[in-house]
């Protein structure tokens, strides 16, 4: 695949020094990707967290501040949604270990007895199920409770400080959710879409950065042991890419916003699941690769064949990086248009995965050898064309059967309005 063609994509090897690593990585922070994701996310705690800390220690002048800036980051999620789940779920668990050590620091008094009591109970009760995640603070919070009902002289200070624990974490709760509807909102993680393009740029940020070193033939030890670990982290990507459908999906049931007039007629694209769950199959594959190009040493085999192969291999991974960058830039509103560019792409991938099974066999290459890279790098390449046109056909039936049902709808509307 030509430079023309690829586009914006890379052409040297990227350097593999720490400096470089990472001035990339808060490159890639720039555009839309996980990075981005992670710098906000931090800098939306650290508000959070800083606002919490103000109101709990300058306002109230508690005791215990540190309660509410914890509360706001162990709150704060990739979506608003979830953000309001986990807060309800966190001050149901904190209310509940803080509640038993007052119910039976009162009945046995402060003492080894009473520790162990309010641990028994707390440790059974954060197994209740409707807790979730958060089932583990109904024990943090009465240990919490214990050491400040210990350390308090009397019995009002020692109720007025128990109850101060469970308005901090409101206080922590609430900011959290606040600073996270309002301040950068994480909406788009709840569009389907978004997913999709969170997901593909992540893969289009790592096949980018192995086509160009496999093309000038760099495999050192340090370079493929890193694709490795970028490609390993990949698998929590596409767990946010699954959850975003299906907080997409969750988001339409009930939602007044559908009945506006300019909302009811809009279609929308029921593929996106199919097409995440594709490139959850290719991350899977992309994986596979690098581990085997990890095993792979350049220093093992200096054979003009070698050389061939590594460069054509190169050519094939720059076509299915022009592929996930399209996916990285898919739009409901274009859709028509880049389906048709996806096919494109797809059957040029299908082409440069042709032509390197062609020179590998011209070249005499091993590759029925198990112990030789060849063949598993062959068959990796034959799977992952096969998962990134399955993802452009799942695009492009989709946008044919969201036409057919507008053109539908449509014609329905005109002949309702003649009669």
């Amino acid at each position: 695949m030509g430079e023309a063609a690829a586009g914006a994509q890379r052409v040297q090897a990227a350097s593999q020094d720490w400096p470089a690593r990472v001035r990339r990585w808060f490159l890639r922070a720039g555009s839309d990707g996980h990075e981005r994701h992670t710098l906000a996310l931090i800098g939306k705690c650290t508000l959070a967290a800083t606002v919490a800390w103000v109101i709990a220690r300058d306002v109230m002048a508690a005791q215990s501040p540190a309660f509410a800036p914890f509360s706001a980051v162990l709150i704060m999620q990739v979506t608003v949604y979830r953000s309001l789940v986990q807060a309800l779920r966190y001050v149901g668990a904190v209310t509940v270990g803080v509640g038993l050590q007052g119910v039976l620091g009162l009945v046995a008094g402060p003492h080894l007895l009473t520790f162990m009591l309010v641990t028994l109970a707390a440790l059974a009760i954060g197994r209740w199920r409707p807790l979730g995640s958060q089932g583990s603070q109904v024990a943090t919070a009465a240990f919490f409770s214990f050491s400040t009902y210990v350390a308090a002289t009397s019995d009002s200070q020692r109720w007025s400080q128990l109850g101060q624990i469970i308005v901090l974490v409101l206080i922590g709760c609430g900011v959290g959710v606040v600073v996270n509807t309002l301040v950068l909102p994480p909406l788009r993680y709840r569009s389907a879409e978004y997913g999709i393009h969170t997901l593909a740029h992540s893969l289009c940020d790592l096949v980018g950065d192995m086509y160009p070193a496999l093309r000038e033939g760099k495999l050192e030890e340090e370079r493929t042991r890193h694709w490795r670990r970028r490609a390993s982290d990949l698998a929590p990507i596409v767990q946010q890419a699954q959850s975003s459908v299906h907080t997409a999906w969750e988001s339409t049931l009930y939602n007044p916003v559908r009945l506006r007039r300019r909302h009811r007629h809009r279609t929308s694209f029921d593929g996106y699941q199919a097409v995440v769950d594709a490139l959850e199959r290719v991350s899977h594959q992309v994986a596979s690769m690098t581990r085997s190009l990890d095993r792979w040493r350049t220093d093992a085999d200096s054979s003009p064949g070698h050389v061939d192969f590594a460069r054509s291999y190169g050519d094939f991974l720059a076509s299915l990086a022009r592929i996930a960058e399209l996916l990285s830039q898919v739009d409901e509103d274009r859709l028509r248009d880049q389906a048709d560019e996806l096919c494109e792409a797809a059957a040029e991938a299908q082409r440069c995965r042709d032509r390197l099974e062609e020179e590998a066999r011209a070249g005499s290459l091993p590759l029925s050898d198990p112990a030789q890279p060849y063949g598993i790098l062959m068959a990796e390449a034959s799977r992952l064309t096969d998962e990134f046109q399955h993802t452009c056909d799942v695009l492009k039936r989709g946008v044919d059967e969201a036409h057919a049902t507008t053109t539908t709808a449509a014609a329905g509307s005109e002949h309702g309005r003649a009669r």
